[in-house]
């Protein structure tokens, strides 16, 4: 499966910022590969901003449609006003492995129920407008052995299948390649067989 994801390092994010009847919407954007990673986010971002009235929360640390590494939390605001607004609008993004925190500094006006719904999901929508994005492919690993000869021929195959050796290990009698396969496509190998001339022995394979 391809998919976008943020182009950002892990612990780097995107600062975006919006005021709406005095209150100010701040917004962190992060790459989250992982909930950890989620959870690091948003201890970052209460350390930073000690004092605002709420420090609320979605993220999806998965593929799109991802049910199970996701969250979301409303941090006192009325029930189903922020949180899910924001997961909303980074579902319907389409990107995955992403996160947010949209930091509150509360104006003195009431927003009320309605009002705070679009505010949070603008303060996310707008965050997102500009952040750079990378596409990523899920992938399994595969290995195989092979002898000298045909490393360079089973290199520059693997190329043009976009596939990507992750590690060499080097023996006496030949070299054993793990593989990172696009998931999304049949890991059929009988073409580079077949240019090896049978010099190839596929070990294992990690779904």
């Amino acid at each position: 499966m391809r998919y976008a994801i943020p182009d950002l390092a892990s612990g780097e994010h995107r600062y975006h910022e919006i005021e709406i009847e005095k209150s100010r919407f701040i917004t962190w954007t992060a790459f989250i590969p992982d909930i950890a990673s989620f959870d690091t986010l948003l201890a970052q971002a209460r350390a930073a901003h000690p004092n605002a009235s709420h420090h609320c929360t979605a993220y999806i640390a998965g593929a799109p449609g991802e049910q199970n590494a996701i969250g979301f939390s409303d941090d006192g605001e009325p029930g189903g006003t922020a949180g899910r607004p924001m997961y909303q609008a980074l579902e319907g993004s389409g990107l995955g492995q992403v996160g947010c925190v949209v930091i509150r500094y509360f104006g003195g006006t009431k927003l009320g129920t309605g009002g705070l719904v679009r505010a949070y999901t603008q303060a996310v929508i707008q965050a997102l407008e500009d952040l750079p994005r990378r596409p990523f492919i899920e992938r399994r690993t595969l290995r195989i052995r092979i002898d000298f000869a045909g490393e360079a021929i089973a290199r520059e195959w693997l190329a043009t299948q976009d596939a990507i050796i992750e590690n060499a290990d080097y023996e006496a009698d030949g070299v054993t390649l793990d593989i990172a396969w696009p998931r999304e496509r049949a890991s059929d190998l009988s073409e580079l067989t077949s240019r090896l001339k049978g010099r190839l022995t596929q070990l294992d394979v990690s779904l």
